[in-house]
């Protein structure tokens, strides 16, 4: 027995610690897929250690009995991976695999990196790349030898059932996830913030396509300390960047100051900015009910300006045969009732249906349009962070041929303007500017300049009513919205 530890503990301890470093080293000079870093080394070396310290073995027929000893290691590492898949329930960015990798100790150098570049799948993939290539390396030991060890079939039969199952289970889990997380994509502009580039209606680039005003601006603020800061929606970041343009003197100019005063950290955070004082006007739809209790919770009263109108809506791609939903089957599908487009008059395929993160503006209009109709839990993915750490978030919509997504008009068929998506009718009725100017579409909304009623800068009540003037609302169409004040 205890020439049997020192075996698997040489074998798969030591050996394997030597290999994770060389890995490790492979890993750290900057070769672009850590994959391969890690896995080349372990596979390579796996073969040629079964190989070598089992040949003399083969040779002399002594391997009958450790063939079986040699499994264990894999049948080790699938229950313990599935056992941390259950506790996790799949995601690799939980704090439970840390314990994974205490068991696995002689591949904590992998591990090291693997978990400050959120490569989850090494957990699993390195030591079995390395049991895997250390029994390959064992069978051409016996191949190669012209003495046949005799293996206890049914030792060996256990083994890898218990592998087989340990692995099926993990795997399962795995699979289960993935039907509601999805492979990620991330957002890389601004800092994370945005799912498109906002470059474009940046005050300070020269080349931005911020709409000029035909005439000279009726209302400016000259001095940075007294202009407003502005932040807000993603959709809504052209509209008040084009006012800033317009109205702050010379503010393309204050490079180090304009990126503090016209920001963009999204409708969550700016929200929350804007109830600290940190921001004097939040640009968005409606607030959510979480976040107009977080208003009373912080004793501030919002006051909510009216700038302009826009249009929620839902695309498709464009090989979807589905053209209009009524209210009635949008519910129906945010719920999880319709699962599949034939139940709308489609082909026969299962429903994807993106939303967006809590509070966000538009997730804020579905809950809205759902009413009290409980809506079903969001497609995820999981998103590399900051030193190597793993978050769950809402996916990012993505135009496969059975998705349905929502947005903003101007944003889907603007700002991050999309060719292949198609935009559905609601009850029959098109998004257009006649109908979201009328309030014909069902699904027409405010744009709103949202400020708190105690906020005493004197040039915020000048600025709001100059945005529902007649130049603020030139700036609105001309972006691409439509007009609040007629």
């Amino acid at each position: 027995m205890g020439k049997k530890l020192l075996l698997l503990l040489v074998n798969f301890g030591v050996m394997p610690f030597v290999l994770s470093i060389f890995s490790f080293i492979i890993m750290i000079t900057g070769l672009d897929d850590i994959i391969i870093a890690a896995l080349l080394p372990l596979s390579i070396g796996g073969i040629l250690v079964g190989f070598l310290l089992n040949k003399k073995r083969a040779q002399s027929g002594k391997l009958t009995g450790l063939f079986t000893l040699y499994l264990l290691p894999l049948a080790y590492t699938a229950v313990l991976w599935t056992v941390f898949m259950l506790i996790s329930g799949g995601f690799y960015g939980a704090n439970s695999w840390f314990y994974y990798s205490i068991f696995h100790l002689a591949l904590a150098p992998i591990y090291f990196i693997a978990m400050f570049s959120g490569e989850g799948r090494l957990f699993l993939w390195a030591p079995l790349a390395y049991e895997l290539a250390f029994v390959i390396g064992v069978f051409i030991a016996v191949l190669t030898s012209r003495v046949r060890s005799a293996f206890n079939r049914r030792q060996l039969l256990s083994v890898l059932s218990v592998f087989v199952l340990a692995l099926g289970t993990g795997v399962a889990v795995q699979w289960q996830r993935s039907q509601t997380v999805l492979p990620s994509y991330g957002f890389k502009y601004g800092g994370g913030y945005s799912s498109t580039d906002l470059t474009p209606y940046e005050v300070t680039n020269p080349e931005n396509k911020l709409p000029k005003l035909t005439e000279a601006p009726t209302f400016t603020i000259k001095k940075p300390s007294e202009m407003p800061i502005l932040d807000g929606a993603e959709a809504a970041f052209p509209v008040y960047s084009a006012f800033a343009n317009a109205a702050y003197e010379n503010i393309e100019k204050e490079s180090g100051e304009a990126g503090k005063i016209v920001s963009f950290t999204n409708t969550i955070y700016a929200y929350e900015h804007l109830l600290a004082g940190e921001v004097d006007i939040y640009f968005g739809a409606v607030p959510s009910k979480e976040q107009q209790e977080m208003a009373k919770e912080a004793g501030k009263e919002l006051v909510m300006t009216p700038i302009g109108k826009e249009a929620f809506v839902f695309f498709v791609n464009p090989s979807n045969q589905v053209d209009s939903l009524k209210v009635s089957e949008i519910k129906d599908i945010y719920s999880g009732k319709f699962k599949n487009w034939s139940d709308v008059g489609g082909k026969n395929k299962k429903i994807i249906a993106f939303q967006r993160p809590k509070n966000s503006g538009s997730q804020t209009l579905l809950e809205k349009i759902m009413g009290g109709t409980p809506i079903m839990k969001p497609l995820k993915e999981d998103v590399p962070e900051g030193m190597g750490g793993i978050i769950e978030q809402v996916a990012d919509y993505r135009n496969y041929d059975n998705s349905i997504g929502f947005s903003f008009r101007f944003f889907a068929t603007g700002m991050k303007a999309n060719p292949n998506i198609k935009l559905l009718a609601i009850n029959g009725i098109e998004p257009n500017p006649e109908n979201i100017a009328s309030s014909k579409y069902p699904f027409t909304a405010t744009l709103y300049a949202i400020t708190l009623k105690d906020n005493p800068k004197p040039t915020i009540q000048p600025f709001l009513e100059w945005m529902q003037g007649p130049q603020g609302q030139e700036i609105v169409e001309r972006i691409g919205y439509i007009k609040a004040v007629e």
